[in-house]
C-alpha cells in the first residue's frame, strides 16, 4: 500500500511527534493536580524517565501512546504497511525497553502505573482520575495499567 503523502511530508510529520508534554499526559497531570496530588515530571534519575513521579508514594507513572508502545488489542496500535520490517523491529525494541525499565523500577522499590493514550481519549475522565489517584495514595500493586489488557 502506497503512502498518501510524499516522504518529505511524512518525515516532517513524524519529526513533530513529541515525547514529552503530549495532550494525554497534560490532561492526566491536570486531573491529578486538581485532586491534590503533587508530582515531579520526567525524572531523569529513574529508569525510563517516568512522565510523572510521586516520590512520597514511590510511584512512577507512564502515559504510553498506544501506537509507539503497542497497546495490545487497541485500534490505535496499528502497524504501517510501508517498511513493515523496520516498524516491527522498532516496536519490538520499544516494548522490550519498556519491560526492562519497569523491572528496574520495581527492583528499586517503585510501584509502576501505566495509563494508555486511548484511556485518556474518553469524554468523562473524572472517574479515571479518581481511580488513579486512589491507586497512587492507597494502592499496593507493584504494577497496574489503565485500561487493563483484558479490557481492550
Amino acid at each position: 500500500m502506497a503512502d498518501i503523502v510524499d516522504s518529505v511530508t511524512r518525515s516532517r510529520m513524524m519529526a513533530g511527534i513529541r515525547g514529552k508534554n503530549t495532550k494525554p499526559e497534560v490532561a492526566l497531570r491536570n486531573g491529578l493536580h486538581r485532586l491534590g496530588l503533587r508530582y515531579r515530571l520526567h525524572c531523569s534519575n529513574l529508569p525510563g524517565k517516568p512522565d510523572l513521579v510521586f516520590p512520597k508514594h514511590r510511584v512512577a507513572l507512564f502515559v504510553h501512546g498506544c501506537f509507539w508502545h503497542r497497546h495490545v488489542g487497541c485500534r490505535l496500535a496499528s502497524t504501517p504497511a510501508k517498511n513493515f520490517d523496520f516498524w516491527r523491529e522498532k516496536f519490538a525494541r520499544n516494548v522490550e525497553r519498556d519491560q526492562d525499565q519497569i523491572a528496574k523500577l520495581q527492583t528499586a522499590g517503585w510501584r509502576v502505573l501505566i495509563v494508555w493514550e486511548c484511556c485518556l481519549r474518553q469524554k468523562q475522565l473524572a472517574n479515571l482520575f479518581e481511580t488513579i489517584s486512589t491507586e497512587i495514595r492507597e494502592g499496593s500493586a507493584d504494577f497496574k495499567e489503565w485500561p487493563s489488557l483484558t479490557a481492550t
